[in-house]
Formats: C-alpha cells, sequence, structure tokens
C-alpha cells in the first residue's frame, strides 16, 4: 500500500465486541497486526500513518458519520437504524444477522398478529415504526437496550430484533412472523474521506485486502500432474477464476496444473479428477487471492 503524507494520517475505527475478532483475523490474514495498548482501546496498527481506535459499534457510525474517523467497521442494521449517509466500500458478510418481527404463540391467533393495540419491543425504534407504519397496525414501540426477547408476553406483544440461527427466540418462546432485513459486517467510510483522493485511495487498497483473504477463505490452491492425452478431460473438472495455469513437466508428455478451485466443491471434484486421469493431487490455503 502506498504510504500517506504526515498530514492524511488514516483514522481507523475498529468495533469492540462480537466483530472485533473476526476483524483481527481477517487484518492477520492480510498481513497487517494489531498491538494493544496500554490504555486498550488504542490498539497500534502495522501500516504507517494508522491512528487507531475501538469504539461501540453506533459509535464506529457516529464518528464515521462525524469525519472524525475515515473508515470502519460496523453492521449494516445500525448504519440504516441511525439513518447516517455512509460510504459502503466492502460487505465481509461476516456476523450474518437477520433483523425478525418475532411474536409468542399465544399472541398470534392462527399464526397472525390480533387486531388491537399491539407493543413492539426493540433495539431498533426506527426500524420498529417504518414496520409498523408499512404493515398499517395499531401499534407503539417500546424502546429496549438488550434482552429483548425477553420482553413478551407480560411487556410487550411482539419484538423486531436481530438473530444469527433464531435459537434464542425459540427458547423464549417466540416465533418468527416477518423478516425486515439482513445484516453483515460491512467496512464503511466517511463521505468526507472518499471525496479526499489520496485518503479514498487508501481505503481502497485497506478494502482491497481485506477482500483478497475473503476470497481466499472460499478456495483452496489445487496442483496436480496429468498426461498429455488426459489434459483437456482434466481442464473441464477445474472451475477457476479464470484459466488454470498449465506448465510442461520435465518428463516430455507430462503437465503440471495449478487452479484456485472452490473449498465446497473439492468432494465434488477431486474424484473427477482421478477418473480423468490426474495425478498427485495436492491442495493447499491461501491467504490472499486477488483477482
Amino acid at each position: 500500500m502506498p504510504d500517506l503524507h504526515d498530514q492524511y494520517k488514516m483514522r481507523l475505527a475498529l468495533p469492540k465486541g462480537r466483530m472485533f475478532d473476526e476483524i483481527v483475523s481477517l487484518l492477520k490474514g492480510a498481513g497487517i497486526s494489531l498491538r494493544n495498548s496500554e490504555r486498550g482501546y488504542r490498539p497500534s496498527l502495522s501500516l504507517p500513518n494508522y491512528d487507531t481506535k475501538m469504539l461501540k459499534p453506533r459509535n464506529v457510525i457516529s464518528m464515521l458519520a462525524a469525519g472524525a474517523r475515515d473508515f470502519g467497521f460496523a453492521g449494516a442494521d445500525w448504519v440504516y437504524e441511525m439513518e447516517l449517509e455512509l460510504v459502503e466500500v466492502l460487505n465481509t458478510e461476516l456476523n450474518p444477522v437477520r433483523l425478525v418481527v418475532a411474536a409468542p404463540h399465544e399472541v398470534l391467533i392462527d399464526g397472525v398478529l390480533p387486531k388491537r393495540h399491539l407493543v413492539v419491543a426493540s433495539e431498533y425504534p426506527r426500524m420498529a415504526a417504518e414496520w409498523i407504519k408499512k404493515n398499517n397496525l395499531d401499534a407503539e414501540v417500546l424502546t429496549t437496550y438488550g434482552a429483548t426477547e425477553v420482553f413478551p408476553p407480560e411487556d410487550a406483544d411482539l419484538i423486531i430484533d436481530n438473530t444469527a440461527t433464531g435459537s434464542t427466540l425459540r427458547a423464549n418462546g417466540l416465533v418468527i412472523i416477518d423478516e425486515v432485513m439482513k445484516s453483515s459486517t460491512r467496512m464503511y467510510a466517511s463521505k468526507e474521506s472518499m471525496s479526499h483522493p489520496e485518503k479514498k485511495q487508501q481505503i481502497e487498497d485497506f478494502a482491497m485486502l481485506i477482500d483478497a483473504v475473503l476470497k481466499a477463505r472460499t478456495r483452496v490452491m489445487m496442483d496436480l500432474n496429468v498426461a498429455s492425452e488426459n489434459l483437456d478431460a482434466v481442464l473441464n473438472c477445474l472451475p477457476s477464476l479464470r484459466q488454470p495455469t498449465v506448465s510442461p513437466l520435465s518428463d516430455s508428455g507430462w503437465f503440471a496444473v495449478r487452479s484456485a478451485v472452490p473449498r465446497k466443491k473439492l468432494a465434488e471434484i477431486i474424484p473427477k479428477l482421478k477418473t480423468n486421469g490426474a495425478h498427485d493431487i495436492v491442495t493447499t490455503s491461501a491467504e490472499q487471492l486477488i483477482s
């Protein structure tokens, strides 16, 4: 990545909590280390001219919107809820959750909400109000600050909350009746920083390195040897980002083949390769994959 002049110190915001470990893992895969400071919330990044601060996810968003931070990571749900204008640079697709509407069995009538005044508990009051209006309901929003699932049935009729697997909802006797949106951890930048050519380039370079790690996680590098008469058949078995690399071996009539293969298709591809004449098949994990 190009060095910036000293006056263009990059200000990175990292979210505390469940997202942090995933982001640190991405940084490590990109060859970027993070060293904790004595104060804890100001870790050092192994890149020149970076000022890094750890914040609560909602504060990451606020600081980006205010221009106090150049870029950072946050959940798409909170960016939408807070209605702040940021530039989405990269969707990591990590920490995927759904924002859902859920209610207890006893509140529902044949699986449908009753026609009466309802109380909707949610940490997302704006999103809840939009959903109420969209569905033309007689309802009010009760803003919560965690553990929303415990409010029904005594203190609320239904909730709007995020869920990864739905297990917490089920454990509390709640049934999902609608989906509001899908969310994941994403890299955002301030509009101000993206209007600055050098900062924009630095942010996009950073995103490229992170994206390369994400792409590498979905593929493995496969090396194999094949006789010339079986080369076409083997190549037809190999999905690749582009064309596999084919090199002649010292043994006349044989070729070495290298390809980036989707990890999830390995169990399907390897038997086909063997059937079609591939030998000496080796797979290795890639740290980064830049197309």
